[in-house]
């Protein structure tokens, strides 16, 4: 079981940041386990080991709270890619470099399950409740990786700005919203699954995720090569 902090009021900017990241892990650990979208902000208190009303000296809402995390998420997601394209690029060895590149993209996305969640919830609900400073911050946070992996991404394969700008975007977008079709590990998971007239509803990420990329992907390099000409 977690450790639980005290209930004290953090003093120091130190003290501060330290409750701050035990607030976050807390509230981590709880949406991974069960999803966003029952965590209550009793919830995370109970779980940091904190009466409500002094967590909300460091978050004002819940949603700030998962907005944080959503940051978090695109900053650490961001690097993985920019790493992996970098160690191990897609190119010429590949059969089929837009499904390499695609499959990576995928992969990388499913391997985060709560970045996933976030990226679903962040826009319905969790860049709302917050401040205008809150909204402003996380977006310059994701803008900013965004940018960082659109430009890894035309280091592997031609596309402008604007093109890789879109395969981001439409990847992280489609991430969520099949992330929550899919619906990992609950009932209604286990009920498509056990019930052959639900057999449709059962949603696998990663390979539809990288066949809708590896075409948007294939399609921007035949437009590209056209113009080319």
């Amino acid at each position: 079981m977690a450790s639980r902090s005290q209930s004290t009021r953090a003093r120091s900017p130190e003290a501060k940041r330290a409750r701050e990241a035990a607030i976050l892990d807390a509230a981590a650990r709880l949406a991974t386990a069960n999803g966003i979208r029952p965590v209550t902000l009793t919830d995370i208190a109970a779980e940091v080991g904190m009466h409500k009303s002094a967590m909300l000296r460091y978050f004002e809402t819940r949603e700030e709270i998962f907005l944080r995390l959503a940051a978090a998420g695109w900053v650490e997601w961001s690097q993985a890619v920019r790493e992996r394209l970098a160690a191990d690029p897609p190119g010429k060895g590949d059969e089929d470099p837009a499904h390499a590149v695609a499959g990576l993209l995928a992969e990388s996305l499913v391997a985060r399950p709560l970045f996933c969640d976030l990226l679903a919830h962040t826009p319905m609900n969790l860049e709302r409740n917050v401040s205008l400073e809150s909204v402003r911050s996380f977006k310059v946070t994701a803008i900013a990786e965004v940018t960082a992996v659109g430009e890894a991404l035309r280091r592997v394969a031609a596309l402008s700005p604007a093109q890789a700008g879109n395969v981001v975007a439409t990847a992280t977008a489609m991430a969520g919203a099949l992330w929550q079709m899919a619906a990992p590990g609950t009932e209604l998971r286990r009920l498509y699954e056990s019930d052959p007239d639900l057999a449709h509803a059962v949603v696998d990420v990663a390979p539809r995720l990288t066949d809708i990329l590896g075409a948007m992907l294939r399609g921007y390099s035949a437009g590209n090569g056209n113009e080319a000409e």
